[in-house]
């Protein structure tokens, strides 16, 4: 018979040794927080010393040492003009700091002393030149005056006297010295006008004109090759009179007078 100490079978067995329970109050750790030294005196008088230097040194690299100095100008664009004549009008200062190159007034410069151009761009090309990239002024028709010819562009500016009329460019012939037209719109809106019907001709008919007469603001005439003539109108509806003319021309190839005033309704005669 078994004792009362006796353990029973399949009893589990406390873990060995007396629980401990944790303490109540645990030791807390607290890292060491990095502090941000501020530099002395000194450090600071030493990066402002080097910072001083070298904005120094970069501003006598710029303006006072040989290295970035201009010694090339190059000229690009051009069609009439030569690159040489672009690089003479522009008086660039050869051997002067790249960096104290007044571009806006190079820019100027041009324009004023070569009508021709139209718009000019003007770069540094760092270390040692400067670009002139230039656009000119294409004739959209021509004045005959005292045996020259006067360039007009699409802006009715007279940008150019030559002695030899540039090929495939129509003569302007304005018949409105004392006429009510004349007084009432100016010679330059009439102008205006004129180069506005020059640039809606297509391609194909600009070639075959030889002149484009302005009588009035309303009376706009074109003379063909082979003595054709187009009664043009007002400079309105330029598209739509142009596209007209080009199938005209097509159809009716042995006539020889064209109205086309009011593009709607279209006239041809004479065969």
């Amino acid at each position: 018979m078994a004792g009362p100490t006796t353990a029973r079978r399949g009893a589990k067995k406390s873990p060995a040794g007396p629980r401990s329970s944790p303490p109540s109050g645990g030791l807390r750790f607290r890292l060491p927080t990095p502090r941000l030294r501020r530099p002395s005196r000194r450090g600071v008088i030493i990066i402002a010393v080097l910072a001083a230097l070298l904005g120094g040194f970069g501003t006598w690299a710029l303006y006072g040492s040989d290295w970035l100095r201009l010694e090339q100008v190059r000229a690009t664009g051009t069609d009439v003009l030569t690159p040489a004549e672009v690089v003479a009008a522009a008086a660039a200062p050869v051997n002067a700091p790249l960096a104290s190159v007044d571009t806006d007034a190079v820019r100027r410069r041009l324009l004023a002393r070569l009508p021709r151009l139209k718009s000019v761009e003007v770069t540094r090309s760092w270390p040692h030149t400067l670009g002139l990239e230039v656009t000119e002024r294409t004739p959209e028709l021509l004045l005959q005056t005292n045996g020259k010819f006067e360039e007009v562009d699409a802006e009715g500016i007279r940008f150019a006297t030559v002695s030899r009329a540039p090929k495939g460019v129509p003569l302007l012939n304005l018949s409105v010295s004392d006429s009510p037209s004349s007084r009432r719109f100016g010679t330059d809106r009439l102008l205006r006008a004129a180069v506005t019907v020059a640039g809606d001709l297509p391609a194909a008919v600009r070639k075959d004109v030889r002149t484009l007469r302005v009588r009035s603001y309303d009376s706009i005439t074109l003379e063909l090759a082979g003595g054709r003539t187009v009664m043009w109108g007002s400079r309105e509806q330029g598209a739509e009179k142009a596209k007209v003319l080009a199938g005209l021309l097509k159809a009716a190839r042995d006539a020889h007078h064209f109205d086309i005033s009011v593009p709607s309704a279209p006239a041809v005669s004479g065969s």
